[in-house]
């Protein structure tokens, strides 16, 4: 599976981006992590193939929503109210089998976007 992470950008605080990644094929889910300088990976969202679960980390809860598109291999991330802690590098990855758990560990999922740069200034 190939995915193709897009959408990042710099803006100031408050403001909003959207990330899309698109798959090369079905997956059984899909999940955002970020990556800021000097910090390890960090699980952002996951969703999955039929978009009725979803899960956040605490600190996007009511700031970023992840969905899917009508072309469901593609999945986005509408990022709002945007702060300077929110700035990294952001990837999307698909797991090989279904995740029932441990959705939030990065050694999970197997495949991996090539990453995109959100950067937010204040």
């Amino acid at each position: 599976v190939q995915l193709q992470a897009s959408g990042g950008g710099s803006v100031q605080a408050g403001n909003s981006l959207r990330l899309s990644c698109t798959a090369s094929r079905q997956t059984y889910s899909t999940a955002w992590f970020r990556q800021a300088p000097g910090k390890e990976r960090e699980f952002v969202a996951f969703i999955n193939w039929d978009g009725d679960i979803i899960y956040y980390n605490d600190s996007v809860k009511g700031r970023f929503t992840i969905s899917r598109g009508s072309a469901k291999e593609t999945v986005y991330l509408q990022m709002k109210s945007l702060n300077p802690e929110d700035t990294a590098v952001y990837y999307c990855a698909a797991p090989i089998y279904y995740l029932a758990q441990f959705y939030a560990r990065p050694d999970v999922y197997t495949f991996w976007g090539q990453g995109t740069q959100v950067t937010v200034s204040s």
